[in-house]
């Protein structure tokens, strides 16, 4: 159980500074703030799908990338929480096909929240749903586009990386005793 829980931690923890990475990367291309934004980090809401640990690392990247890229106060909170309802949603649809469903609660959670920190927090006078449009674009190429690309980068792997609790098969655990059996 220890290990599980050192595991679980130290995924979230990779996640966290991940996200805080390419969102530096996509803040010093300019892709990170403003109307449109493209967050390379926001791919990464694809991970749950992968390890539940995703969760709360994307969340705390998320505070930690808003805070050090120098986002207001209430950026930071909304703009963590959509991130933390995304990778929510994306775990809750992972066993659903075809997987460009998983890359919507992102989006969705995101198109719902940030046009109204871009409004109220820092006074953008554009329409509320022409924000919704915009913010929808730069989600739409981050967390669908993008974060598809990297789940099928990670799918042949992902057992590997993420060390994916599945039960082996009977032929497995025989393969395994005959192992184990030969080393003796």
């Amino acid at each position: 159980m220890r290990n599980k829980s050192i595991l679980f931690i130290t995924q979230a923890a990779m996640i966290a500074a991940i996200y805080v990475i390419l969102t530096f990367i996509a803040n010093a291309l300019g892709l990170a703030s403003g109307v449109i934004q493209v967050r390379f980090s926001e791919a990464l809401t694809i991970l749950p799908f992968f390890t539940p640990a995703a969760i709360p690392g994307l969340f705390v990247g998320c505070i930690l990338a808003n805070t050090l890229t120098g986002c207001a106060l209430w950026d930071i909170v909304f703009g963590s929480v959509a991130t933390l309802l995304g990778a929510l949603g994306t775990y809750a649809l992972r066993k659903m096909k075809p997987a460009i469903l998983m890359t919507f609660p992102p989006v969705v959670a995101n198109v719902l929240i940030v046009p109204f920190v871009l409004q109220k927090v820092y006074g953008v006078p554009d329409s509320i749903p022409f924000l919704m449009a915009t913010v929808g674009i730069g989600e739409l190429i981050s967390c669908t586009v993008i974060g598809l690309v990297l789940y099928r980068v990670l799918l042949p792997v992902g057992n590997k990386i993420f060390q994916l609790d599945i039960e082996p098969t009977e032929e497995e655990i025989r393969t395994a005793k005959l192992i184990n059996a030969q080393k003796q």
